[in-house]
């Protein structure tokens, strides 16, 4: 019997001190509940952003959101920053007090037509990263939903990004090395939908007898035009700051090889000189000097930024190239109807 505890227990310890390695994260399994109080929140102060706290448990491949509560309207305010802080901490004692899962999963937040791909996302989810090993960002677009359209879609950041993200080298050498393009910054998580037995028999008993809900009526609105304006001028305004980028670029290239220009120049009249003075006998100079300020490096600006400029790009065109066909079909159908 004692030999059969020792084992027990070596075997315990051994378990214990062993770190587990999780499972890639599949699916997010949200409760319709969650999905409804996200969406109030974020229609109820649109055009304004606003964000809130994901609550759930991480569950092997799956990650369960069972709640959710919104945070105050950001101010710039330390004070009302510090209320912000606070207010998060007490909402999360009192769910723990009544047996409600207060385990943080994420954050969800709001977005205007998809344009969500920012650095303060970024840093956001590092700072998740700390104290939460798999956490996800919920994106919400009540413009889109306006389309008949639920635009819910879960994020996660790349292993690869977050990596090279902490060393914060986003050169193109290390990026070539990395083999890391700007569509491998985020990661989007599918969604399963989840409802408790007793939720979808009630909604059975509240289903109506027409099969034709709000959304059907919503795909079938013929002005499209608002939407797309906004879509092609923050679309203008994306390519602008690109050709921006891409200015830095050009400016670094030049004054790259004009920098080695200047470096054959003077390693050539370097050479002609030591070539005199080995004729003369003397000591030949060194060919390297580090103190010459044409030998010191030009830093190298960071692609992070027209990444996540490029990801927005591909946001708007795959949002106007699937308005514009839906939008077309709907006119030939109306058009077919007048004729008949």
């Amino acid at each position: 019997m004692a030999n059969n505890s020792n084992t027990t227990a070596r075997s315990f310890l051994q378990v214990a001190s062993t770190e587990e390695v999780a499972p890639p994260l599949r699916v997010v399994q949200i409760e319709g509940l969650v999905i409804l109080k996200i969406i109030k929140h974020c229609k109820e102060f649109s055009p304004a952003l606003v964000t809130g706290q994901l609550l759930g448990l991480d569950v092997g491949s799956i990650l369960e959101v069972t709640n959710c509560f919104p945070f105050p309207i950001r101010e710039e305010d330390e004070e009302i920053e510090a209320d912000g802080a606070n207010y998060q901490l007490e909402m999360m004692r009192c769910l723990r007090e009544v047996n409600v899962d207060n385990n943080t999963v994420g954050w969800y937040q709001s977005t205007l037509l998809g344009s969500f791909q920012t650095v303060e996302l970024i840093e956001t989810f590092m700072n998740y990263q700390e104290n939460i090993r798999r956490c996800v960002c919920i994106i919400y677009d009540p413009s889109r939903s306006n389309q008949g359209v639920l635009a819910l879609k879960a994020l996660k950041l790349s292993d690869a990004f977050m990596e090279l993200y902490r060393s914060n080298n986003f050169t193109g050498e290390k990026l070539r090395e990395k083999n890391l393009s700007w569509v491998d910054i985020f990661e989007e998580i599918p969604i399963k939908v989840s409802n408790s037995a007793l939720i979808s028999a009630f909604m059975t008993e509240l289903e109506a007898d027409s099969p034709i809900t709000q959304c059907d009526y919503d795909r079938l609105q013929l002005s499209t035009n608002p939407f797309m304006e906004r879509n092609v001028e923050f679309l203008i305004e994306c390519m602008d700051e690109l050709s921006m980028e891409q200015q830095k670029f050009q400016f670094y290239y030049r004054n790259l090889s004009r920098q080695q220009a200047q470096q054959q120049a003077w390693l050539q009249k370097r050479r002609s000189e030591n070539m005199a003075r080995k004729a003369a006998g003397e000591e030949p100079l060194p060919e390297e000097d580090p103190s010459n300020p044409i030998f010191k490096p030009i830093p190298e600006p960071s692609r992070l930024d027209s990444f996540l400029i490029t990801n927005q790009i591909s946001n708007f065109c795959n949002q106007i190239n699937g308005v514009s066909g839906q939008s077309f079909s709907r006119l030939y159908l109306m058009k077919a109807l007048q004729e008949s």
